[in-house]
């Protein structure tokens, strides 16, 4: 056991990185075992700061520190402790501002390093709880204070980076991940199962909800957003200081919008150029889309590396093709990461990258960003941050659209309404029957306040904090955890707080006008950007038109050794209390044959829940991943051959059963020019010209979904040999769906 108050100090190291310790808050000292214990809470943390491990003990508490160097790789050790040793603080993240911060101290500091995030310990000491009101940046902080005899935990105002915290009744435990925690013997290890399948994020029941996020296992939860928990280390009492809040809208209709598509373009750039600042190189994860675009433009000048991710499901969706297009109009390099139809993660593969995400949300998502990380850190070896787009959809608009359903800005008002009055009332009230029961609503939406009042005042208010609760379960976990299993910060411009507040206030008599669509953004960055691209719809990474080539992906996995995942599940301890072993075998099955029939991600939820109540009883080791490396591809045409082996190719047997997939019809024209069309959705998708596809078209009309491939090209009189390439491609493209019979991939 260390001799209280010393440091050990284990290579060089920086700031995104795993805090982890414990104190002891009934005035007694550590156990014999205090340092075995912490040195297992912060080797649990290793890949957040492969650069450096430190250790921290007094009599009272103990802390430890992984360190990833990005700012003064040598000088920029932690914790940081005060002159007299009374006051040892650690933090994990980015101070963007700590230039101004150390010179608004005059010089009554002494520094002993470049460090960004050196500045909070002075800062504390001189502001004491009001330290972090100044401070612009993501982070962490824990700050044991022997003198007032405290321990404080505090996380940034969005709470983008993590801090977890358990409670006994005479001990608290925290660390930056779950599986720190798992380490202290006195952790419970039990998944929330009733909590986890009630949270809307998981199911994504079409409801509001700003609840507190949680943590997906019991007696562990988040320290707050935008706040300090004060504990006395005498007898555990806690205070919760919050220094900051989501902000109402502004009444503030005396500004013009010019003003905030103005400071909107002002603070974006702001952003940018603090989020350039390191002492290692920077790269950025490129999209199709406009976000993206907009932070590699303002970073262009730094010749930065792009990383895009190029699937089946990019393609189809041009996500893939527009950010390689973006990228070439700005002059910067980009590498399309290749993800071929037979890249299938291993069993072991996905339990390593579930247990580096803690979270049953794991998903496709997950995967391909982990590998993108993996992938730019092989390619660029002094590579330790990317800048993201994350954020800016969650708080300018970027969901209208999809949520107006066909409609417009008034189509989005009412909708979020709707789900503002779900949210009040419950959707089970007996009251809802009056909106909810009939074609049209008999009774208004001020009928609402009778029951619980203000609830429908703001939708727009309400969707705002849903989005934002969102965001900290949700994207806020995706980005840290994957970037950090693979020794990268994530960085994220648009989650300036200045921003936020910025968009959170826009008066609500000018929504319609900047947040329809984005706009705000697309007139903040209109004279950085070419018009094509800021012109450009939102697209979903993977999802949208080809998102069945990352589900086939992803169903293939589940059903990979026999349904090895799902039988694993299945196995766990509580499995047999909340699953259906033989509906989610079913579903499977289902899948295999028509991804329509089902959501493979809701399965993978489930899945993961099983898999996670098992690796919660004994933590396994977080290890690299075991899957084959990422590769490049440089691609030159999107419909050419070059991107086969990003689909699934498909073996049609003679019995298989298709029919035409709902909402695909085949229309002959009218003006009877040996012309017919496949419409989609009331969109035209395809011409057939009769004269030299006139088999096809009749097996096209054929396919009811009753009989066999074989029996149709019968009666029609076609050769189906002849028609496989065109069955194949309507497959692929989802034009038709398998019901029964031997589909098998040829990969």
């Amino acid at each position: 056991m260390f001799t209280p108050g010393t440091e050990i100090h284990t290579g060089v190291g920086s700031h995104m990185c795993g805090i982890a310790g414990f104190a002891h808050t009934d005035g007694s000292g550590p156990a014999k075992s205090a340092d075995r214990i912490l040195r297992d809470m912060a080797r649990a943390l290793r890949p957040r700061g492969p650069d450096d491990m430190q250790f921290h003990h007094t009599e009272q508490a103990c802390m430890s520190f992984t360190r990833l160097a990005l700012i003064d790789p040598e000088g920029g050790r932690q914790p940081f402790v005060s002159e007299d040793g009374q006051v040892i603080l650690a933090a994990n993240g980015e101070i963007y501002n700590y230039k101004e911060l150390t010179k608004s101290l005059n010089g009554r500091a002494k520094f002993r390093s470049e460090s960004d995030c050196e500045v909070l310990l002075h800062l504390y000491l001189e502001k004491g709880l009001d330290f972090l009101d100044d401070v612009r940046g993501m982070f962490g902080i824990a700050v044991i204070d022997l003198r007032e005899q405290r321990l404080l935990l505090a996380r940034d105002r969005l709470g983008i980076k993590p801090l977890f915290v358990h409670r006994t009744r005479n001990q608290v435990l925290f660390g930056s991940e779950i599986k720190a925690l798992f380490q202290h013997p006195d952790c419970p290890r039990e998944l929330d199962w009733s909590r986890a399948l009630a949270d809307q994020g998981l199911s994504a029941a079409p409801a509001m909800t700003d609840d507190d996020p949680i943590t997906w296992f019991k007696e562990i939860d988040h320290v707050p957003a935008g706040a300090i928990v004060n504990i006395s280390l005498r007898d555990g009492a806690t205070r919760v200081h919050r220094y900051w809040e989501l902000p109402s809208p502004a009444e503030a209709d005396h500004l013009p919008e010019s003003f905030f598509v103005q400071s909107m373009a002002e603070l974006l750039a702001s952003s940018v150029r603090e989020c350039l600042v390191a002492d290692a190189e920077i790269g950025v994860f490129l999209s199709g889309g406009l976000d993206s675009a907009a932070i590699s433009a303002l970073s262009a000048h730094t010749g930065l590396h792009t990383f895009s991710a190029l699937t089946g499901s990019t393609v189809v969706n041009k996500d893939a093709q527009y950010a390689q297009q973006t990228a070439a109009l700005l002059g910067l390099p980009n590498h399309q990461v290749a993800f071929g139809a037979d890249r299938i993660p291993s069993s072991d593969e996905w339990k390593r990258l579930l247990w580096l995400m803690e979270s049953p949300q794991c998903g496709p998502e997950q995967f391909y960003k982990s590998e993108m990380y993996r992938f730019a850190r092989a390619q660029r070896p002094e590579l330790k941050a990317i800048l993201l787009g994350s954020g800016a959809d969650e708080f300018s608009g970027g969901y209208s659209v999809s949520l107006a359903g066909g409609g417009g800005w008034d189509d989005f008002t009412t909708n979020l309404r709707t789900l503002a009055r779900r949210k009040a009332l419950g959707s089970q009230s007996p009251v809802s029957v009056w909106w909810e029961g009939t074609d049209l609503p008999l009774l208004s939406d001020s009928a609402v306040n009778s029951y619980v009042p203000g609830a429908v005042d703001d939708p727009y208010g309400s969707y705002l904090a849903w989005k934002f609760r969102d965001m900290q379960q949700y994207n806020f976990w995706v980005e840290d955890r994957t970037a950090s299993a693979n020794g990268v910060e994530a960085r994220v411009p648009f989650l300036d707080h200045r921003i936020i507040e910025l968009l959170a206030t826009v008066p609500r008599a000018y929504r319609k006008r900047l947040f329809w669509d984005k706009q705000i953004i697309r007139d903040a960055v209109k004279d950085i950007l070419p018009a094509e691209v800021i012109a450009r719809p939102k697209l979903a990474f993977y999802e949208g038109e080809g998102v069945r080539h990352t589900h086939r992906v992803f169903t293939r996995m589940l059903a990979n050794h026999k349904d090895e995942l799902i039988e694993e599940a299945l196995a766990s301890p509580r499995a047999a209390q909340y699953l259906d072993g033989t509906n989610m075998r079913r579903a499977l099955r289902r899948l295999e044959h028509d991804q329509s029939s089902g959501h493979v991600e809701l399965l993978m939820r489930v899945v993961n829940l099983g898999l996670l109540d098992q690796m919660a009883l004994d933590p396994p080791v977080s290890r690299p991943s075991s899957g084959p490396e990422p590769y490049e591809l440089r691609v030159t045409d999107f419909e050419g051959p070059e991107v086969l082996d990003l689909f699934s190719r498909t073996e049609i047997g003679d019995d298989c059963v298709l029919r035409r997939a709902e909402g695909v019809l085949v229309l002959d024209d009218a003006a009877e020019t040996n012309t017919s069309y496949v419409v989609v959705d009331g969109s035209l998708r395809f011409v057939i010209d009769q004269l030299t596809h006139l088999d096809w078209l009749r097996l096209l009309r054929g396919l009811d979904g009753r009989r066999t491939l074989a029996e149709v090209a019968a009666q029609v009189g076609c050769d189906l040999q002849e028609m496989r390439p065109l069955l194949d491609e309507s497959l692929e493209a989802g034009l038709l769906d398998v019901v029964a019979g031997p589909v098998a991939s040829a990969r």
